[in-house]
């Protein structure tokens, strides 16, 4: 760790070094230099260190690390930065919200690499989209000009007093016992609903009562969903070894889905929350769109593909809030194939993230098991009907999970407010609440309260609704909005969004012949130009 006597480090500086290939992340004031090592080795993927190169990612960091990891993290520190009259860090726009990222080159260094172009939709605005890569004029790396961010209408101020409030309030969450799992009260109840669920479908099964088997097991599946969750977020031992094995235990060996995929995913999704370009969570071309962003081709950082907008995508889209319901009763086969992508990349990545071989083999083993016993069920269904029947009412029981997971988030902002939003602001902005009364919460898996988890991603879910109440307070104090609805009302809002959206895919089409024109001209304009400096 850097001697605390040391100059601060000018803003400059920084942006130099990072031009020139660190990753570099301040955090309480001081400057972490993170080796390429532990950004291909970090267990919440190497995107979750990507997109705070630059910025003060110290709420970030105390709302994801445990006090042990907080330690351990000061060990990068190469010292003290530059702060404005507020004490604030002054953001820079990481390179990768620019479309540019580091890879191995034919000499085994990194270099940089322009994944995409940057597309502002609107003048006058922050967002940065990223679409189709522009061969034209590319640099051999980003530019001082890439890591300067649009000018904001946040209030710096503001966001800095958001920041200092939130990390009180984070010392009032830690202080009142909340992050102590209730094991008893809170998981023994739990698993007495799981055990029962499944002994009723496996009895129903013995019965040859096939259908109602398949409900009680995809109910079964959609209540284990949650716990998994947990896991995922070290919610339940705090214990990255012990909620790893549980969590491959429930969720590969029993529902047949990765909870490695699950957690590089949704580490993505809470940090960069609604983002067109970087949020995995709401990119489902050709089936959703939420935003008009998604009419221009976007380029997801997450996946490393075009998001393409065309003839198909155009035609579903249009039905989108006709057809909600039914794609998400059957979304539970599109975790499966996002899963099992995910592992067979993961066999050739040579540097996995924490857990190293042994939690990719055991995955593994446990995708396999789970299509033995789960195939063995389906054969003694009696005929492929009845199979196919089976198959599909328990993965459309276990699809409630899928719905809650879109209210939180379909219905709220998808804009880019820059690099200078702070994280509790830029949380409260795009997540929200679905209101229900405590007897029902087990329904939703105490993941209704979405606001708060969003703010304390490891907090144990029984503890949520106590900490609502002091999050609640804190949003009044600050002037920040806590958005919730009742679960009605928040599927009508989701709904009203993706009808929106599909109105105004008629209006692309009525339009597209005088856009694309337009397009072919400009870029024919372009092309003379560079010509014009080459033969110059």
């Amino acid at each position: 760790m850097a001697s605390p006597k040391m100059s601060p480090i000018p803003r400059s500086s920084i942006a130099q070094r990072i031009l020139d290939g660190e990753t570099l992340i301040v955090y309480d004031g001081q400057l972490l230099k993170i080796p390429q090592s532990w950004v291909d080795a970090h267990p919440g993927g190497s995107l979750a260190l990507l997109h705070f190169v630059g910025r003060d990612a110290s709420d970030e960091i105390q709302a994801y690390h445990s006090e042990h990891a907080l330690k351990l993290i000061k060990r990068y520190s190469v010292g003290a930065v530059e702060t404005d009259e507020h004490g604030s860090w002054e953001a820079l726009v990481p390179p990768i919200m620019t479309g540019w990222v580091r890879k191995p080159a034919s000499n085994g260094t990194k270099e940089w690499y322009n994944e995409s172009s940057t597309f502002a939709p609107l003048e006058g605005t922050t967002d940065i989209l990223l679409v189709k890569r522009d061969d034209l004029g590319v640099e051999k790396g980003p530019t001082l000009s890439n890591l300067t961010p649009s000018p904001t209408s946040l209030s710096l101020k503001a966001q800095a007093d958001h920041s200092a409030a939130y990390k009180l309030l984070h010392k009032r969450i830690v202080d009142a016992g909340l992050y102590k799992t209730p094991y008893l009260t809170g998981y023994g109840p739990e698993v007495l609903r799981y055990t029962m669920l499944a002994g009723l479908s496996a009895y129903a099964y013995y019965r040859n009562w096939l259908m109602t088997s398949a409900a009680l097991l995809g109910f079964t599946w959609h209540q284990l969903v949650f716990t998994v969750h947990d896991l995922g977020h070290m919610g339940v031992t705090h214990d990255w070894t012990f909620d790893r094995l549980i969590a491959i235990l429930i969720a590969d060996w029993i529902g047949g889905l990765s909870v490695g995929w699950w957690v590089h995913n949704h580490n993505v999704h809470h940090l960069v929350t609604n983002h067109p370009s970087h949020d995995p969570d709401i990119q489902h071309i050709p089936f959703f769109a939420i935003s008009p962003s998604f009419f221009f081709n976007l380029w997801s950082s997450y996946y490393k593909r075009i998001m393409p907008f065309d003839a198909f995508s155009q035609f579903l889209i249009s039905l989108q809030h006709r057809i909600f319901y039914v794609v998400l009763a059957l979304a539970r086969f599109n975790l499966y194939r996002n899963s099992y992508v995910f592992l067979v990349q993961s066999a050739f990545d040579k540097k996995r993230a924490r857990g190293g071989r042994w939690t990719w083999w055991l995955e593994v083993a446990g995708i396999a098991f789970f299509w033995c016993w789960f195939g063995s069920v389906l054969y003694g269904c009696g005929s492929w009907k009845k199979a196919f029947m089976y198959l599909l009412v328990s993965h459309i029981a276990a699809s409630p999970v899928h719905v809650q997971i879109v209210l939180s988030h379909f219905s709220m902002s998808t804009a880019d407010l820059g690099p200078v939003e702070s994280f509790p602001h830029r949380q409260l902005r795009t997540t929200t609440d679905v209101i229900c009364p405590p007897s029902l919460a087990f329904v939703h898996g105490g993941l209704h309260l979405q606001v708060t988890h969003h703010l304390f991603p490891r907090l144990p879910r029984h503890n949520l609704r106590k900490a609502s109440m002091l999050v609640k307070e804190f949003a009044q104090e600050q002037g920040l909005v806590y958005a919730e609805f009742g679960f009605a009302e928040g599927n009508s809002e989701v709904v009203g969004v993706l009808r929106g959206v599909a109105e105004q895919v008629g209006i692309v089409g009525r339009v597209a012949g005088a856009e694309v024109k337009e397009v072919i001209e400009r870029w024919e304009s372009q092309w003379e130009q560079v010509s014009d400096k080459k033969t110059g």
